[in-house]
């Protein structure tokens, strides 16, 4: 889907525009602000820009970015081609931009993209200082995510984080026992058991789903300590961390939704929707698209969200599915593609478009916490304002390198647990194996 914003186009919507820098006086302006000053990009002449980025899943996202988008060709009279592709295409065509050097002048992709072509872009340090000064500091996973391991290059921009919460039936929770679901892995293996005799089980996906399966298998092997890869990179999956978690699945796994294990990114939704399963793990669509439907409002009322278990850590052990903006080296205008970044950051842009979001993208910048995103409307979309605070992310603990994107991307510890979830492996033999396959992708000493 493509959208083509010339200085005619920004005209035409005018409107948008207007309404838009009415949002951004009331929200924009409640953002705190810290002095900084904004780095030198003269833009260059004749600059026009294109720009890849992930097809929106509220549709006030697209509506608000493009508004945006045009008020940045108003301002600098910039031509802005703005192309919203599906999720599933855009890591491959990341790829081949980065590959062929030729393409877009700047791409939002997901997570670690910016790090696995990082020679290939320029470096964003300068917006990232100043965004980061004027609008309190950028999150930890942010900076994560942004910033190159062992380097002060900022590889990519993070524009913010889809977070995959428990999603519950009040009443059902209630009915067997519970207010609310609990922070330990004991009592919430009797929750899961409860709901299984009560016909009202729990499902969390176990199939090679982009989001869904590598969250559930991420949090249930964090949530006991283990980890895929070790601070330098050393492959260390096959611990006896992992292992305790391997046991607790064996436990957990009974109490699913049968077909969990061929699950997808969507099969929680349509299961949760149908009332076969409640309780999952989801985005904040999943209850939208529930509020939002008349015949649905009976379940969307009974709809709450909480963080995942803490298990044995300190905090919820979650990672976000982050959107995360580059500019290409190939570009002939690096200068209006910073330009453009930075506007899209600051709050008069980037307020409207977070509050468009319905909590679905959560900020990577502190000083957001105060949009009314947070502070009006519905106060169940609370549990994703800290989405980017976590210190976990994929890949965790090593540096982000194209080695843990591999990992993930092949599933490596989704593959892992549903395995032994299926009885084809052991916990001890399911590790094994998850560290031979993750050994192909990061060169270990162990």
């Amino acid at each position: 889907m493509a959208h083509l914003i010339t200085r005619r186009a920004a005209l035409a919507l005018t409107g948008s525009a207007l309404a838009l820098g009415q949002a951004a006086a009331q929200s924009g302006n409640a953002i705190p602000t810290q002095s900084a000053t904004a780095p030198s990009l003269p833009i260059e002449q004749g600059a026009t820009l294109r720009m890849l980025r992930p097809v929106r899943f509220v549709q006030p996202d697209e509506e608000v970015f493009r508004a945006n988008a045009a008020r940045f060709t108003q301002r600098t009279g910039v031509e802005v081609r703005v192309d919203f592709v599906g999720w599933e295409d855009i890591t491959q065509q990341t790829a081949v931009t980065a590959n062929t050097g030729a393409g877009p002048d700047l791409i939002i992709g997901f997570n670690e993209a910016p790090h696995i072509y990082a020679d290939k872009l320029h470096d964003l340090a300068d917006v990232a200082t100043y965004i980061g000064q004027k609008y309190g500091g950028w999150k930890t996973m942010a900076q994560r995510y942004g910033k190159r391991a062992n380097s002060d290059m900022w590889v990519g921009l993070p524009f913010g984080a889809s977070g995959g919460p428990l999603v519950w039936r009040k009443s059902t929770l209630n009915s067997v026992g519970f207010d609310a679901p609990p922070d330990d892995h004991d009592r919430y293996l009797k929750l899961s058991q409860e709901l299984k005799r009560a016909g009202k089980p729990s499902g969390f996906a176990l199939g090679n789903a982009v989001g869904d399966g590598n969250g559930f298998a991420q949090w249930l092997v964090w949530s006991f300590g283990g980890y895929l890869v070790d601070e330098e990179n050393n492959v260390a999956i096959n611990r006896p961390e992992t292992i305790r978690a391997l046991e607790y699945l064996k436990e957990l796994y009974p109490t699913f939704i049968p077909g969990t294990i061929a699950w997808g990114d969507i099969s929680n939704n349509r299961a949760y929707s149908a009332g076969e399963c409640h309780m999952t793990a989801n985005g904040v669509s999943l209850y939208f698209s529930l509020k939002n439907d008349p015949a649905m409002a009976a379940i969307a009322d009974d709809t709450y969200m909480s963080l995942l278990p803490k298990g044995t850590q300190q905090t919820s052990p979650m990672a976000g599915l982050t959107l995360n903006a580059m500019v290409f080296k190939h570009s002939r205008f690096p200068n209006a593609s910073k330009a453009f970044l930075q506007f899209m950051l600051e709050a008069e842009q980037y307020d409207p478009w977070l509050q468009a979001n319905l909590g679905y993208w959560s900020q990577p910048l502190n000083a957001y916490n105060e949009s009314a995103t947070w502070s009006s409307g519905d106060p169940k979309i609370s549990v994703f304002k800290g989405v980017m605070d976590t210190s976990f992310y994929a890949g965790y603990k090593g540096p982000i390198s194209e080695a843990s994107a591999a990992a993930n991307a092949n599933y490596v510890m989704v593959q892992m647990c549903a395995s032994v979830a299926s009885g084809q492996a052991t916990p001890q033999q399911a590790a094994s194996e998850a560290e031979r396959q993750a050994r192909r992708f990061f060169r270990s000493r162990r």
